[in-house]
């Protein structure tokens, strides 16, 4: 039976932390750039990060990598996930962050009133580069699984990973958002999803976005509610709230993929202490947020 949880998020995460970080000069990062003639010749960077021993594999025809979109938030550019790719790439995925937005491009205009509050251009802009990164992946890469990917993305780059979920539910495996803002989550189940929210005053959620427990509860859906603001969900962000991140989605691979057709490597991660919360208690509505564990 699907469950989707409400949880808290504790950081007693040294040993995955360790791990991740003994296992960073095994993965490879590149960039490539495409060219959309369809669009005006608009360029599409993207990042790659694989590892180095399942890139060999995949390049020798011996295995298939599972496949993850990873998508910026507005003004973040694409190279400033890595903390979060780095999590694919040890589990075997090949992770592709895609840069949304350029130099050239118009300034974001929000409207209050208007469907995501304006930024509806600028979310199918980011959906037609995902669309258009995915078939330019196939020729360069052509041993990954780009028929079930995990889309991925941070604030507007959540909302884009949402949409594309909403306009291609067939072509996705899993979504996971951090702190996505406007376009509101699928709910009909076809899918797991991870989202992790942040306490920041000045970053709320519009109504309607993130579904009520019950629904979770019924759709597959675990909302990971965290102390941290806004903008620590990035590479600059504070080393408590990046690894704490990186434990929990590590735990979701883990688990989603256990049950998979197309399972990626396994990792050597140990199990997690979750701290003085269990990881998957539900919430009442009083429950304040645990604070992370200071450093």
């Amino acid at each position: 039976m699907k469950r989707g949880i409400t949880v808290l998020l504790s950081v007693s995460v040294l040993a995955a932390v360790g791990y991740f970080t003994a296992s960073k000069w095994a993965i490879r990062h590149e960039t490539v750039r495409f060219y959309d003639p369809s669009r005006g010749n608009r360029l599409v960077e993207v990042d790659l990060a694989v590892r180095r021993d399942k890139d060999m594999q995949a390049e020798a025809g011996m295995i298939k990598l599972p496949v993850a979109v990873l998508n910026h938030g507005n003004t973040v550019k694409f190279t400033e996930y890595s903390f979060l790719a780095n999590v694919f790439a040890a589990r075997g995925y090949l992770a592709v962050s895609i840069q949304h937005d350029l130099p050239t491009d118009a300034p974001m205009v929000t409207k209050v009133g208007e469907l995501y509050v304006g930024r509806l251009p600028q979310i199918q802009r980011g959906v037609a580069n995902i669309k258009f990164a995915i078939e330019q992946m196939r020729q360069v890469r052509p041993n990954a699984d780009y028929d079930h990917l995990t889309v991925v993305g941070h604030s507007m780059g959540g909302d884009i990973t949402m949409y594309f979920a909403k306009q291609y539910p067939e072509e996705v495996r899993k979504v996971v958002t951090l702190d996505n803002l406007r376009v509101p989550f699928v709910t009909d189940g076809k899918f797991k999803i991870l989202s992790f929210r942040s306490n920041d005053p000045k970053f709320k959620a519009d109504p309607g976005v993130v579904p009520d427990e019950e629904i979770c509860e019924k759709e597959g859906i675990t909302v990971v509610k965290t102390d941290f603001q806004h903008n620590d969900m990035r590479d600059t962000g504070p080393d408590d709230a990046k690894e704490s991140i990186q434990a929990m989605l590590d735990k979701f691979l883990a688990d989603s993929d256990a049950s998979s057709a197309i399972s990626p490597v396994k990792s050597k991660t140990p199990l997690l202490d979750p701290g003085p919360v269990a990881p998957f208690a539900p919430v009442g509505k009083s429950a304040p947020p645990v604070k992370p564990l200071t450093h």
